[in-house]
């Protein structure tokens, strides 16, 4: 399923939101993409939507090493 979204540059201005026992969803990443540390983080970046619009937006998604990337989302728009 796509988020909707593409990502277009770098993702900057990061920050780690929770680390493993602190994720509320830490058995539903477990279960679909396995073990690891997993962390929630978040980032802006410059993201090209759906209907073409470009614009800044915060970005939220999940992490685990070996594993990459999952469930990234769009938390808010930036002006």
């Amino acid at each position: 399923m796509s988020p909707g979204f593409t990502i277009r540059g770098e993702i900057r201005v990061l920050g780690t939101i929770a680390i493993n026992r602190s994720i509320r969803e830490l058995a539903l990443l477990k279960r679909l993409h396995g073990p690891g540390r997993w962390r929630k983080l978040k980032g802006e970046a410059i993201v090209e939507l759906s209907d073409g619009a470009v614009v800044a937006a915060e970005l939220h998604w999940y992490e685990a090493h070996g594993i990459g990337r999952r469930g990234m989302k769009i938390k808010k728009l930036l002006i």
